[in-house]
């Protein structure tokens, strides 16, 4: 007669290695179903030539994949007009926030009177709500009362007002100027110049002061110990948020749209988008442009992680 079948105990590893996976499970479910699965059912629509209004009455049988969302747009001079402007305005934006957030930070390092209330202030725009940011600036630019057309045609002889917010380009001083890109470029730089300043405030603050005095003491200027010793400490956290930065300004949507809409000549990659899905209900080559977009941001990561991993090893 064969003797019952008993499981073996498990070890202590082993229970936890199960309550590990229980206590995981649920984060991993909504991963899934939040992150994952829709950005599976992108990559699906990218290859299917599929509009909003074709969705009701199809089924998996009329599915057929197709890379003419993608020759689409990579044909389209639209898409490399919007690419142009995507990569000038993630480009100035991000080192225009930096650059500000160093000059604050470096600025406001050593303590004076007030310099709590001033980093308060400097957060101000960072932490303000976009829609109110918005409204603030499209309010100061209008060019019927707007106080900038209103002080510009008063004091600084303009011939008439300019629609900071839909004008594509003016000629200054004989120089053709991209009005209102420079206008959401300045106002992005405005809203994240506080982050770039946190950033960099905190790294600055584990500086060890000997380093410096030691300097000072063997006759450095200013600048020297800026270059030679302050410089070198921030090279990681100022890689970090360009990296970040660019990632962030290059898939922005919300500050644009809110202050232009995509008119003049602000029609970045995030909005080609917006406008193929909602205007043209095209749900392909929409899904096609988000793709385009993430398989450029992988790029500037892989680049980014390599050469980070080069630095480390060297």
């Amino acid at each position: 007669m064969r003797r019952p079948l008993t499981r073996r105990p498990l070890t202590r590893s082993r229970r936890d290695d199960l309550t590990g996976r229980l206590l995981v499970s649920p984060t991993v479910l909504v991963v899934f179903l939040v992150v994952v699965l829709p950005f599976f059912a992108v990559v699906a629509f990218g290859f299917l030539n599929v509009r909003l209004v074709d969705i009701p009455r199809i089924s998996l049988f009329d599915l057929e994949f197709t890379v003419d969302n993608f020759s689409t747009v990579l044909s389209s001079t639209v898409f490399w007009t919007s690419f142009r402007t995507t990569a000038i305005y993630a480009t100035a934006t991000t080192l225009g926030a930096i650059a500000a957030g160093l000059a604050v930070a470096i600025a406001l390092r050593h303590p004076f009177p007030g310099r709590g209330l001033i980093r308060a202030l400097v957060l101000i725009p960072y932490v303000l709500p976009i829609v109110a940011a918005t409204t603030i600036w499209k309010t100061l630019l209008n060019s019927q009362y707007g106080v900038v057309n209103a002080f510009g045609t008063e004091f600084l002889g303009w011939d008439g007002p300019i629609a900071f917010l839909s004008t594509t380009s003016q000629t200054f001083l004989g120089i053709p100027v991209p009005v209102t890109l420079v206008v959401v470029v300045l106002f992005e730089i405005w809203k994240t110049a506080p982050l770039a300043f946190l950033f960099i405030t905190a790294r600055l603050q584990v500086i060890p002061g000997e380093l410096e005095e030691a300097a000072s003491i063997d006759g450095a200027s200013i600048t020297q110990r800026f270059r030679y010793i302050v410089m070198p400490q921030l090279r990681g956290v100022v890689a970090l948020l360009i990296l970040l930065r660019f990632i962030w300004s290059f898939q922005s949507f919300n500050d644009i749209y809110l202050l232009t809409g995509g008119a003049g000549g602000t029609q970045v990659m995030a909005i080609k988008v917006y406008d193929e899905l909602i205007t043209r209900a095209n749900i392909g080559t929409a899904a096609a442009y988000g793709l385009v977009m993430t398989v450029i941001l992988a790029v500037l990561m892989a680049v980014y992680v390599r050469a980070n991993r080069a630095e480390n090893i060297g």
